[in-house]
């Protein structure tokens, strides 16, 4: 079986979640989803966010919810396959209600920016030239 990895992320309120990823063109697969979480289709089929209601996340653990507008436990990193890619998902982002954390970064060989979700949660996209893999 093919592992994967499933980041559950808590939200205040599904429906706008929901609306905010999808105005940058992410979508949600109905199967895995439903009142309590909404499963997106972004990453792969390895590493998948599972976007959930924050009573259900609290179901799942033992300790208190951070709330993600106040303190981050992580970054989530996505590649991107050109700088264009980069700037049209954070023109979406803003557009949708999100913000960015701090200016765009170009390194020549890689180019990034992030923007924080309606939720606090922040997301950093990368493009990287191929040559500055090998």
């Amino acid at each position: 079986m093919k592992k994967q990895i499933i980041l559950n992320l808590p939200v205040k309120d599904l429906e706008k979640s929901k609306a905010f990823f999808s105005a940058l063109g992410f979508t949600f697969n109905a199967r895995f989803s439903g009142e309590n979480a909404a499963f997106m289709n972004i990453v792969g089929d390895t590493i998948q966010p599972m976007l959930t209601t924050e009573p259900f996340f609290k179901s799942l653990i033992d300790k208190p919810v951070v709330q993600a507008k106040e303190a981050n436990e992580m970054v989530i990193c996505l590649n991107c396959d050109s700088r264009e890619e980069v700037d049209s998902l954070i023109a979406k982002a803003l557009a949708a209600g999100g913000r960015t954390p701090h200016p765009p970064e170009d390194h020549g060989f890689m180019y990034d920016q992030g923007f924080e979700d309606i939720d606090g949660h922040l997301w950093n996209l990368v493009w990287a030239a191929p040559e500055a893999s090998s």
